[in-house]
């Protein structure tokens, strides 16, 4: 099996490459820079060929500008640009190699719990309506441009990921200082609720994509336990043997990092993998405690 990937060098790219090459699958990057090796090039703003995915069973896109950062106009606008315009070349390409050659079969693409927006105690499935606030519509623009590719006849699958918890990356790298110093505690209320998920089990759920054709459309990768804020830090203060007693106020955080830290970290998403798990998906990690101890060993 050949899998073409793009945003291959960021966080969730490498570890997919790794899996991937574990189980004897063939990885091949999507870069912007002249091609080494079999890499494929590409521009995200131009059409690409559709030849240069001949041969590719299934196709992962995970490129677009990171969220983090002051939330200026500007800088909004090139988060949107660089998810939708990538997201709709690699979807206009994948979706007429697959009708001139019937690949790629499946076509997965990186979105996130940021769709659902603000829903306080509320359970969320698939099933669930946009939310509203920036990143709920950067997300639902997001998955719309993925719409080339499904129109065309290929299984797309649009991965709403959650907090991601790894050692080299996503949400627990930049709290893990602070917490390892005594110096953790509650964001805002604390009330809100983190779905979380172990990189294992996002990677996990991309590869358990390519195969189960059952799944299709947008996908929950969260765990199947949510938790609040509050029991997050306590959970993560047990693991680094730390109190977790300096709290970071709501206001303190808007003030220091304006509407990204409003929509990160304060808002409330509890969300569930319902698709993931009526599938059959194993979770490897679905306590968090077990998960943080995994990743910190």
């Amino acid at each position: 099996m050949r899998v073409l990937i793009s945003g291959a060098s960021g966080f969730l790219g490498q570890s997919l490459t790794r899996a991937l090459h574990q189980r004897s699958v063939k990885p091949v990057s999507l870069v912007r820079r002249p091609p080494q090796g079999n890499e494929v090039q590409w521009d995200p703003r131009q059409a690409l060929d559709p030849g240069r995915l001949a041969g590719f069973e299934a196709v992962v896109h995970l490129a677009g500008k990171n969220v983090a950062g002051r939330w200026t106009k500007q800088f909004k606008r090139e988060l949107l640009e660089s998810r939708v315009h990538g997201t709709r070349t690699l979807a206009t390409a994948a979706g007429e190699s697959f009708r001139r050659t019937g690949q790629p079969r499946v076509f997965v693409s990186a979105s996130g719990i940021g769709y659902y927006g603000d829903r306080a105690d509320e359970l969320l499935t698939e099933q669930s309506g946009p939310g509203t606030g920036f990143l709920a519509e950067l997300s639902r623009q997001w998955e719309a441009a993925t719409a080339p590719a499904s129109d065309a006849g290929v299984r797309v699958v649009c991965l709403r990921i959650g907090v991601v918890l790894g050692r080299d990356g996503g949400a627990l790298k930049p709290l893990l200082l602070p917490f390892r110093l005594g110096l953790g505690g509650c964001i805002g209320g604390g009330q809100q609720y983190w779905s979380w998920i172990g990189i294992e089990d996002v990677i996990g759920a991309m590869i358990f994509a390519f195969h189960n054709e059952t799944l299709c459309g947008p996908v929950n990768a969260v765990a199947p336990a949510p938790v609040r804020n509050s029991e997050f830090v306590v959970t993560l203060a047990q693991a680094v043997r730390r109190p977790a007693i300096l709290p970071f106020p709501g206001f303190a955080v808007r003030a220091l990092l304006g509407e990204m830290g409003q929509e990160l970290l304060l808002t409330s998403a509890r969300a569930l993998p319902e698709k993931l798990q009526r599938a059959g998906y194993a979770f490897r990690y679905s306590d968090l405690t077990a998960a943080l101890h995994a990743i910190l060993a």
